[in-house]
């Protein structure tokens, strides 16, 4: 979800934070210091959406560009490599709208960092997020008019991903108790694919990963409010979340669930507590106006810091973290029905109110047909409340095409119920 410029490179030169890197095949040196660095966030975030990587599309050049960028980041940081040159390839195959699924080569990437105890190094903390995002492709843009614009995915996700790089280079200056590993997964638009293949084939037995902590769309930290999903997955942290919050604190809207649209889903469906950082969606997300000129890197340095503090509580303390299983949603995890069609734009920037918030809708499209308008706020799908994104899409996608619901939005103050005949995705 993220965007770049490079007039910034000479000033992270200047500062020695990083080498400037002129493509995927560069030497990148780290930078130092004990505390997060907006400008090696701000670096990774501007060669990860830049113009050469074209949006890091799953299966295209880009996409292993960026794999193999992120495999020098690893090395120059002295981490272990568990697989070939830090990569696990796999084969995506994507669910096709018409004919038979895509086979798209790509690759996971990840690191190992041992841990200091020799009595808790055989456990693990999987800290992650996704590196691809949409590219050339208008499946799931929110501007698929524009037949020929990249979608670079500033926020989407390279602001995750340099999340996970900088936490690398902080853990690798001072390693946790408990072993830690660094995994960027392909193929998450496609219906988080990468990190499936990752938690189905994991380089270590799954019993020993003690937590998994995501990063997708933290770029973009406003009015200090953060998200965190995940808090009710295990008994310990709410008050993890509660320590590591210190001065300047931010605002933390704390939620439950451990199941939503990206990758700790594939990890809480095995039985292993996460948390998902989160800093809400924006006007340029799936668009090709999510740029890297539009990333608060100072705001992101913030949540890397807190969640910082909260792997080592979690990778430091001498017993495990306590499961609690929820409920999965129907589909919650493996977006099995994104050929499910509404036509609606989201619109969350700035809101305030529980909800998704549309920007528009689709011309002709269910929504369209439904009476849906721009403004309106989902409050209720199907019976089920909306107050998020995450919420929305679990309703969505347990319905197929040709489904009628009803649909409740907040109009002008009020609440209005549409029926609605759902869609088919390419239909």
């Amino acid at each position: 979800m993220m965007y770049r410029s490079f007039a910034r490179l000479s000033a992270l030169a200047a500062s020695a934070a990083l080498a400037a890197c002129q493509g995927a095949g560069s030497t990148v040196a780290t930078p130092r210091g004990t505390a997060p660095d907006s400008l090696a966030i701000r670096h990774d975030i501007e060669y990860l959406a830049s113009p050469m990587l074209a949006g890091r599309l799953t299966g295209t050049q880009g996409n292993n560009d960026a794999a193999k960028y992120l495999a020098q980041r690893y090395q120059s940081l002295g981490l272990k490599e568990s697989a070939p040159r830090y990569f696990q390839p796999f084969v995506a195959r994507p669910p096709a709208h018409n004919g038979p699924s895509p086979s798209l080569p790509t690759q996971n990437v990840f690191a190992i960092l041992p841990g200091t105890d020799p009595a808790l190094r055989g456990q693990y903390v999987v800290i992650g997020a996704h590196f691809d995002h949409l590219g050339t492709s208008t499946d799931g843009a929110l501007d698929p008019d524009d037949k020929t614009a990249v979608r670079r995915g500033a926020d989407d996700n390279a602001s995750g991903t340099a999340a996970v790089l900088e936490l690398a280079r902080l853990l690798a200056a001072r390693p946790a108790k408990r072993s830690v590993i660094f995994a960027n997964f392909s193929g998450e638009e496609e219906g988080l694919l990468g990190s499936a293949y990752f938690a189905d084939h994991s380089p270590v037995p799954l019993d020993s990963i003690d937590a998994m902590v995501n990063f997708d769309m933290v770029g973009r930290l406003k009015n200090d409010r953060l998200i965190v999903y995940g808090v009710a997955t295990a008994t310990e942290l709410p008050a993890m979340i509660e320590r590591a919050n210190v001065t300047p604190k931010l605002t933390i809207a704390a939620q439950g669930d451990g199941f939503g649209p990206s990758d700790h889903s594939s990890f809480y469906a095995k039985n292993i507590p996460v948390l998902h950082f989160f800093t809400d969606l924006h006007d340029d997300y799936h668009r090709a106006s999510d740029t890297p000129e539009k990333i608060n890197a100072a705001g992101e340095a913030r949540v890397v810091a807190l969640a910082e503090r909260v792997v080592r509580d979690i990778a430091d303390r001498p017993a495990r973290l306590t499961y609690v299983r929820v409920a999965a949603p129907v589909q919650a995890s493996s977006r099995e029905g994104t050929d499910v069609y509404l036509g609606s734009i989201p619109d969350m920037a700035g809101s305030d109110t529980p909800g998704l918030k549309l920007t528009g809708v689709r011309a002709g499209s269910p929504a369209d047909l439904g009476g849906i308008k721009a403004g309106d706020i989902i409050v209720e799908f199907a019976g089920k409340p909306v107050k998020d994104l995450y919420q929305y899409s679990d309703a969505l996608y347990a319905h197929k095409p040709g489904d009628e619901v009803t649909i409740v939005v907040l109009r002008d103050g009020q609440r209005v119920s549409l029926k609605v005949k759902l869609g088919k995705r390419g239909g």
